[in-house]
Order: structure tokens, then sequence, then C-alpha cells
């Protein structure tokens, strides 16, 4: 079974949920510590997914890359034609309040954009497009039992890290009320909604554009577990 950007064997190899960080090294890092039995799935291009068992429960976890086209090519793929039911992005995102800290996890409600994407895709007219309900309850339902506090918000998907003027993200904030930014979740939210899946997205503040903290790439790598642990939890 083979997409222009997949291959697998077996497409049942694909768990139905699928747990998507923006690194693959972070999908190595989940699948290393957290999944028994685990078989690599998916080598194409480097985007390596693992699919194992945790607590019981099957699952996969896959990199997407970073920015809308990259998670939108391979969460589409795997909605359509993987059987995949379920996507969670785990990502890092840079904190628009000044209330975020470091190491904060959020779970994004729906997702702010001024991206093309949705409306070049599938004729959305929508700057904001919502997760999917139920799996945000099951996201802070499991924080909730693993005593993590959690923050849940509107966050802004934007096609952009580099900009011209830095303090820009203040008129995103105020305007849309988003808390930070990512580059991904706006993309997916937009293919589940197309295609009758569900989405959703627990991110981890890795630097403030308030304040100009930030942690380093291996940090972003392996050290954000508190979020790791409140999807698998929900995943299963």
């Amino acid at each position: 079974m083979a997409t222009p950007h997949i291959e697998v064997n077996d497409k049942e190899l694909f768990g139905k949920t699928v747990l998507m960080p923006g690194d693959p090294l972070r999908a190595k890092f989940i699948a290393e510590n957290y999944l028994t039995d685990v078989k690599m799935v998916n080598q194409v291009r480097n985007m390596f997914a693992y699919t194992g068992y945790y607590q019981g429960k099957k699952i996969t976890v896959m990199g997407s890359g970073m920015g809308m086209p990259s998670i939108g090519i391979y969460s589409f793929e795997l909605f359509k034609f993987f059987k995949v039911d379920n996507i969670i992005r785990i990502g890092s995102c840079g904190a628009y309040s000044p209330e975020l800290k470091l190491y904060d996890v959020i779970i994004a409600e729906d997702a702010y954009s001024e991206s093309s994407y949705a409306k070049v895709a599938y004729d959305y007219d929508e700057n904001i497009l919502p997760a999917t309900p139920h799996l945000v309850t099951a996201l802070n339902s499991s924080a909730e039992k693993l005593n993590i506090p959690v923050v849940n918000a509107r966050i802004h998907s934007s096609d952009v890290f580099y900009r011209n003027h830095g303090d820009v993200f203040r008129d995103v904030r105020d305007k849309f009320g988003c808390v930070a930014v990512e580059m991904e979740s706006f993309a997916l939210y937009a293919n589940a909604k197309f295609l009758g899946k569900n989405s959703a997205c627990i991110l981890t503040v890795s630097d403030s554009l308030v304040t100009r903290e930030e942690t380093t790439a291996k940090e972003r790598q392996t050290s954000f577990n508190k979020m790791m642990e409140i999807a698998l939890d929900a995943a299963r």
C-alpha cells in the first residue's frame, strides 16, 4: 500500500489513532520510551512512523514535518487511505500571552489562521477551525487524571516563522484571542472536517514572544513528557 508520501506493506499496520509530532525524532522518542512491541511502519522521506501498544491500545506515532503543507499531506493520506480515524498533533508553540511560561501545556480548542489552506483545498471561508470536541474532552480528562495543569485556548497557526516585524503577534493575540503560535493545526483541522474524521492538538510552550525565553532543540525533542503522556492516555 503506497501513496506519494507513505509506503507500508499493510495498511492495517496503522492504528486508528495517530499521535503526530512535527519532529520525526520526537516520534522516535515516544515510540522508544512509551510503546511496546514497536514496529517501524513508514520510512519514506525519513518521515518515520512507528506502531506499538500503550497499555494494550494500538497506537501509531508519526512525524508530520513542519508547516501546514506538510501536515496537510500526511494527515490527509492517513485519514483517506490508511483508515486512520483520529490524529492528535503533539507540538511545540511560542507563547503570545505573558501568563504562559515555558513547558506549560495547551489544548487547542480551535485554531485561527490567515493561511489560504482551507480556502484553496476545500473552499472553506472560515479563518477559525475547531478541534473535534470529544477529543478535546478526552485530552482534558487525561490531564485531570494525571494531575497535569493545562490551558484550553485558541491558538494561531501561522505560515511564517520569521517576520520583518517581530511584534506583529500582539495584533493576532488581541484581535483573535490567540494565546500561542504554531504552524500546523489549522490544516489538520481542515482535513478532518472535510473527511469526516477527528483531530485535536496539544502543545508545550517552547519559547515566549513576550519574554524571549526559549528552550533548546534537545529539550524540544525529549523533554515535553507531560503532553506526550496526556495524549497517550487520551488515545486509549
